[in-house]
């Protein structure tokens, strides 16, 4: 109790609190009487006590307080007539320069491991101090110069690989834009304008125009109200004869035929393709769009109600909360995979390793442009369905389609990664050779020490190919790694291959560096001539 240590004459008080490790004041915050006495008639002999010496002081309030739930904000003055506030706690702790400790219970939480915890920090804080003041004094009396052992420095910051924005959504817009590859068109009654889409695009977001374009069968979608939109809203023409292909160049087919049998919907079409090419998540904007354009709204929510049938899920209602922006986004974000590596609506086919890979030129074409100029220009790919494909293997072809299709990518390893790095380098789509990068530098660097140190992985093959396929950031990356485990990496064969300029760079950002080493021999040989201990041990 303060009582015993204050109610002694001055000097005594002062000698009793300088020689003490630690200080703690406890109180309960349901006696504010005590509380204020602590406040009023003991703090300030502390406060001077404690302007002699350096001493830590922990204030512990105990208990919960019991005109509620205990508050932890310090500005709450909402219990401060009952109890002690946290904010006068905190307050006090300010005055003594203390840590303050809120212990609600009592219980083994609170006592041993917060309490516990915290009391123990500042003992061994007051036994370092001790322990280096006695050392201090050890040392001028013994007038010996103890050699320190050398600082090992941190190895330098990696450079860092910052991911490129997605623009899939943005990509398949253009395509809309521009009309690359359409094959199809629609017109009003009257046949006055013409509005070119892309089947796969519009099979892949609805399930009306799976059925229009004979994907699917009415008997497949299992929904009579899709079926009947599509019957009362589109008419598809139907053509006598069709174009055959010769010495294996495509079929000159022009676009299918649709005519749109409302006018109104017609009208506000390139709106509605616009939203979907866009994603089919804006459905806001889209609304806002055909509003603007007709100024009716017994129209507009007609056109409106259309729109959901024609992205509605077969046997659900669709609802106007379906249609909002988070719902459809979902949706759509995944749905050309239903058309990746599969024949249906494909236009191309690619012939790699003796097997050949079904696609759909829209998608080619709005994603890549290499593939866009490839099928566009004045090349033989431009004329033909089977087009060749060399320098990569299948899997890796696939793996960089699914990637076109889907927007993402999943690699299996490091090495499958390099491949459709090389891949995407060599069609040119930086995103993904972006994507690649990032994927090898996780893996990298995840890997344990004596992982790095016993795989067969060349790091230097790595590096090469970085350099070769114009990755510079992943070579660059590449560099620094090996300089940064270059303890593992000297005592590998592959080492030797690194170019007189590569191993230059390594030599001089290796980690740790020559001079750590060299003091550190120093320090040792030191060590074993004086026959004494380590200073760190």
């Amino acid at each position: 109790p303060p009582q015993d240590i204050f109610d002694s004459d001055w000097y005594t008080s002062c000698s009793l609190i300088g020689g003490a490790d630690i200080v703690v004041i406890k109180y309960s915050v349901n006696d504010k009487t005590s509380f204020q006495e602590l406040k009023d008639s003991y703090v300030p002999m502390i406060k001077k006590a404690l302007s002699h010496c350096s001493i830590p002081v922990i204030i512990s309030a105990i208990g919960a307080r019991k005109n509620g739930v205990p508050c932890t904000c310090p500005l709450c003055t909402s219990d401060r007539r009952s109890c002690v506030t946290t904010s006068e706690g905190v307050q006090l702790s300010k005055e003594l320069g203390a840590t303050y400790l809120e212990l609600h219970t009592l219980n083994d939480f609170y006592i041993q491991k917060y309490f516990g915890g915290v009391l123990e920090y500042f003992m061994i804080q007051s036994l370092n101090q001790k322990s280096s003041e006695k050392m201090k004094k050890k040392k001028k009396t013994q007038k010996c110069h103890r050699v320190q052992p050398p600082q090992l420095e941190q190895p330098e910051k990696m450079p860092i690989l910052k991911g490129e924005a997605s623009h899939y959504n943005a990509d398949l817009h253009n395509l809309l834009c521009c009309c690359q590859c359409a094959d199809v068109a629609f017109y009003p009654e009257d046949l006055s304008t013409v509005v070119e889409a892309h089947k796969v695009i519009l099979c892949s977001v609805s399930q009306l125009f799976m059925l229009l374009f004979e994907v699917k069968s009415a008997a497949d979608i299992h929904d009579a109200s899709i079926v009947k939109m599509a019957q009362n809203l589109f008419m598809v023409e139907t053509r006598g004869t069709f174009p055959t292909a010769t010495h294996g160049g495509p079929p000159c087919v022009p676009p299918v035929k649709v005519v749109v049998k409302d006018s109104v919907f017609c009208s506000c079409l390139p709106d509605i393709l616009h939203f979907i090419y866009s994603g089919a998540f804006q459905w806001e904007r889209l609304e806002e769009d055909i509003k603007m354009k007709l100024k009716d709204p017994e129209k507009t929510e007609n056109v409106l109600e259309k729109v959901k049938c024609i992205l509605k899920t077969p046997g659900k209602l669709s609802t106007a909360k379906d249609c909002r922006s988070h719902q459809i986004r979902r949706l759509y974000s995944t749905s050309l995979r239903l058309f990746f590596n599969t024949p249906v609506l494909a236009d191309v086919i690619f012939k790699i390793q003796g097997a050949t890979v079904p696609a759909h030129r829209a998608v080619l074409v709005a994603r890549c442009e290499v593939m866009a100029a490839m099928f566009n220009g004045n090349y033989l790919e431009a004329n033909s369905v089977l087009v060749p494909v060399y320098g990569v293997s299948k899997d890796t072809f696939l793996s960089f389609l699914e990637y076109l299709y889907t927007d993402s990518c999943c690699p299996a390893s490091i090495l499958q990664a390099m491949s459709l790095l090389v891949c995407a380098e060599m069609y040119q789509v930086m995103r993904l050779q972006h994507i690649c990068e990032l994927y090898i530098i996780t893996q990298l660097q995840s890997m344990p020490s004596r992982e790095l140190a016993s795989t067969s992985l060349s790091i230097v093959s790595l590096l090469r190919k970085a350099k070769f396929h114009n990755s510079d950031c992943l070579s660059t990356w590449l560099l620094h790694f090996i300089a940064t485990n270059y303890l593992i990496f000297s005592q590998k064969p592959e080492f030797q291959d690194l170019s007189v300029e590569e191993r230059s760079f390594v030599e001089m950002h290796r980690w740790p560096s020559n001079l750590y080493l060299k003091q550190l021999a120093e320090y040792r040989n030191y060590v074993h001539s004086r026959k004494c201990h380590c200073a760190v041990m």
